[in-house]
């Protein structure tokens, strides 16, 4: 975890420590939209059951895919990071010598 003297030095990067709070953030709302969209595609149904078994489906389809999507970009943003502190290991050996 970061201390609060993190945040105004610029010798380490607080962004590996917060982002699964971030993506964990991201999971709550998709599911909530998700939730949102299946409970719109119920009511639609009285309607339109036709419509509202689509929006149903495509309401839990999107929350897969918004889950998966969050997750590709938050390991993104960890790659990022973890290239920037073997790169500075390498450096740092090649001073060595």
């Amino acid at each position: 975890m970061f201390e609060f003297r993190d945040l105004f030095q610029w010798d380490r990067f607080i962004t590996p420590t917060i982002i699964k709070t971030f993506y964990w953030l991201v999971i709550a709302l998709m599911v909530l939209f998700g939730i949102s969209g299946v409970f719109s595609g119920l009511a639609a149904m009285a309607v339109s059951p036709f419509g509202g078994f689509i929006l149903v489906l495509s309401s839990l389809a999107s929350v897969v895919v918004g889950i998966v999507f969050s997750r590709i970009i938050a390991e993104f943003i960890l790659i990022v990071f973890r290239i920037n502190e073997h790169l500075g290991a390498i450096r740092d050996q090649g001073q060595l010598r």
